[in-house]
């Protein structure tokens, strides 16, 4: 007898792919509206970009981005507050979302970001560099002028994972850790379930969210999602709590305190494939960018040096939605910087597309166009 043959079979409702922020944010939905569910993780739950991110929830510069981009960050940074305080109340684990507030510094496309903040109701204010340091006294003097947007937020993204992992656990989800997907398993245009090393995984409809692996894993279907790893590494300083306490942003490099006052500092964009060391000429560039926007941390020891991969996708859109040509298969994957401001705005659309409802917003941007590859 083979050994393919005597691999167990599991049979489901749907099958999510990935335990980031984007499986198991549609896995809650989903298992919710009463299907059953098997999420399978090919290393630990929650353990690549959504992890290593910085958790600003919003994008780093809005007015540079598509609509299609803010309209997902702008539905679901009003869903945060609510989410996060009912994951906390749910399962005992505070994913910190905090309103620090964001003060964006050096040159500066003011009336670009004043015609989008008018255009989204969005709150911006320029400062003058006075005042700048009188909302946030440690930043380095500086002659230029502020933005300052009042109402962004961040999440801890660590303890996201965690509140969302503990959830799918008693909301009775079958997750599955250090499960390494081969493929859909296709039939007559229509998914059928997955292949694995573990056994055979059958189900209806499959939700890929794979983040930067998304496309090598759907490599040889036909519109595969152009979606490709971008690393990006950070640094964390060990400072006291209060030491900082805004999202500070200074051309390519920002700074975010936590209430336990880590500060993170980051980050960098490089393209050099599934590749996830550090190196120290990216730690140098981190820690001057950081001493740039605030001296004061040269003073301050470093904790940690880490890597992620984002997963990028073409000007940034994701890809959420039903694959064009076989039936039942799903991706919510392409996010790249931003994965959690637009996460719970893409879990519910593709929720929303799964169960036949009325979608939050108009899909037609994040679909497979061939505008898109």
């Amino acid at each position: 007898m083979s050994t393919a043959c005597t691999l167990p079979v599991t049979q489901c409702d749907c099958i999510v792919i990935g335990a980031g922020a984007s499986g198991l944010l549609v896995a809650r939905l989903l298992a919710r509206a009463g299907l059953k569910l098997v999420v399978l993780e090919r290393g630990a739950i929650g353990r690549e970009s959504s992890w290593a991110g910085g958790g600003i929830l919003s994008p780093l510069y809005p007015w540079r981005y598509d609509p299609a981009v803010n309209a997902l960050a702008g539905w679901s940074q009003r869903a945060f507050a609510a989410l996060a305080a009912g994951l906390h109340a749910q399962t005992g684990i505070d994913p910190e979302w905090t309103p620090n507030g964001m003060l964006y510094l050096g040159g500066l496309e003011t009336e670009a970001a004043r015609t989008w903040a008018v255009a989204q109701a969005a709150s911006l204010e320029a400062l003058t560099p006075p005042d700048a340091r009188g909302i946030e006294p440690r930043l380095a003097r500086q002659q230029q002028c502020a933005l300052w947007m009042a109402q962004i937020a961040q999440v801890r993204n660590p303890r996201l994972m965690q509140a969302l992992a503990r959830e799918a656990q008693q909301l009775g989800i079958d997750v599955r850790e250090h499960v390494e997907v081969h493929g859909p398993v296709i039939r007559g245009g229509r998914v059928a379930g997955v292949r694995t090393a573990a056994g055979r995984f059958e189900a209806p409809r499959v939700v890929v969210a794979t983040g930067a692996w998304t496309g090598a894993l759907l490599a040889g279907l036909p519109q595969p999602p152009a979606v490709a790893p971008v690393r990006g590494q950070m640094i964390v300083f060990r400072a006291a709590p209060g030491w900082l306490t805004r999202i500070v942003m200074r051309d390519a490099h920002y700074l975010i305190p936590r209430r336990d006052g880590r500060i993170l500092a980051g980050s960098t964009v490089e393209f050099v494939g599934f590749d996830k060391s550090t190196t120290d000429d990216a730690f140098k560039t981190l820690h001057a960018a950081a001493l740039a926007i605030a001296p004061g941390l040269a003073d301050i020891p470093v904790e940690h040096h880490w890597a992620g991969l984002r997963p990028g996708a073409p000007a940034g859109i994701p890809y959420i939605g039903e694959h064009p040509g076989i039936g039942g298969l799903y991706v919510n994957a392409g996010h790249y910087r931003n994965g959690l401001v637009t996460g719970p705005a893409s879990a519910q659309l593709l929720a929303n597309l799964i169960l036949g409802e009325t979608p939050i917003l108009d899909p037609a941007p994040y679909g497979f166009g061939a505008g898109r590859l």
